[in-house]
């Protein structure tokens, strides 16, 4: 593990380009870094207003159609190459060949965690094993001391995954979202509090 003192120190580049690299799997998913060849099932999967509606008013609405592939070319791979966030494609170890979701991981902000899953694979659990996951890559191995999870207060889905998983209630306050101007909250959740967690939880084999 690579130790970070505060919250923005920056982790030795070389692990930084290297995360962005890393595969890695769960009990029912393998993770693999998001690239180009991606785009297309995003593109199908991820435009649907009940995966939509709780992002930030960012994504655009109604998605065009070439957003994926804008998204994967112009966004998400070169901020993987300067190491300031880091996106993977959740799959199903049953079925590896299509993306179904995907989980990232960001530097800065108050959004250091995002996960989107499409609607066929919705309310199994899969959330929590990728979101777990990616819990465990950023203390250990991007090593730094606290994660900050945005959302919406009305994502009640959100806000159990964050109970879930020990995350507290930080802070409140309105914010843009596709669907409109909401209440919103910060969930926090520090390292010392993940490993506490995970010793309880720990993950199941594959």
């Amino acid at each position: 593990m690579i130790e970070a003192s505060r919250s923005d120190a920056y982790p030795a580049a070389a692990c930084r380009v290297d995360a962005a690299r890393m595969e890695g799997g769960t009990e029912r998913l393998l993770l693999r870094p998001l690239t180009l060849a991606d785009a297309p099932a995003m593109q199908e999967h991820f435009p649907h207003w009940e995966i939509v509606r709780y992002l930030l008013a960012a994504v655009p609405w109604p998605y065009p159609p070439d957003g994926a592939r804008r998204f994967c070319r112009d966004t998400a791979l070169p901020a993987m190459e300067q190491g300031e966030a880091w996106h993977w494609t959740l799959r199903l170890r049953s079925a590896p060949g299509a993306a179904i979701g995907m989980v990232s991981l960001f530097r800065r902000g108050e959004d250091q965690r995002g996960l989107w899953l499409g609607l066929p694979w919705q309310r199994q659990g899969l959330m929590t094993e990728a979101a777990a996951w990616a819990n465990d890559v950023w203390f250990d191995t991007l090593g730094f001391d606290h994660l900050r999870v945005g959302k919406a207060r009305a994502n009640t889905a959100s806000r159990r995954l964050s109970q879930r998983q020990g995350m507290r209630l930080v802070a409140t306050g309105e914010r843009n979202f596709v669907c409109g101007t909401l209440d919103a909250e910060t969930w926090e959740l520090t390292a010392a509090e993940w490993r506490a967690w995970r010793a309880k939880h720990p993950p199941r084999p594959a």
